[in-house]
């Protein structure tokens, strides 16, 4: 009976010609998904650092905005921050800054820093306002 091609497991059908597809394909695309999760793990823990960076810079700046002494501010910030971070206070005018800066999490070949800032006004210049404005 001659009804077509032959589909079934003889010499010459379309069963053979198809053998393996299934195995080729995962194998490209079982890393493609592995580094596609990879890249989106790192990607939501560096996201989880700049957090940290960005909460360790308004802690150090509430706490030198409240007249607490320079390194009672830094160790604020440190301990919010990343590890390994870099805080760095100072004042200027009326406004105290604080930056925070940290590596990426990952290979350190990337060279990736991450960073935030945060500015507060002294308490010492809530009052100057007012007086030096005039009543």
């Amino acid at each position: 009976m001659g009804r077509g091609p032959a589909l079934g497991r003889g010499p010459g059908s379309r069963w053979r010609a198809d053998r393996g597809s299934v195995t080729a394909e995962a194998a490209l695309a079982v890393p493609a998904l592995v580094v596609f999760t990879t890249a989106l793990l790192w990607g939501l823990v560096a996201a989880a650092a700049q957090i940290q960076c960005v909460d360790a810079a308004r802690a150090g700046a509430r706490a030198v905005a409240r007249s607490e002494p320079e390194a009672s501010a830094v160790e604020a910030a440190r301990a919010a921050a990343p590890e390994g971070a870099r805080v760095a206070v100072e004042r200027v005018g009326d406004l105290w800054r604080v930056r925070v800066e940290a590596p990426a999490p990952g290979p350190a070949a990337w060279g990736l820093a991450l960073r935030a800032e945060a500015a507060a006004l002294a308490e010492d210049a809530v009052g100057d306002t007012a007086t030096r404005d005039g009543p």
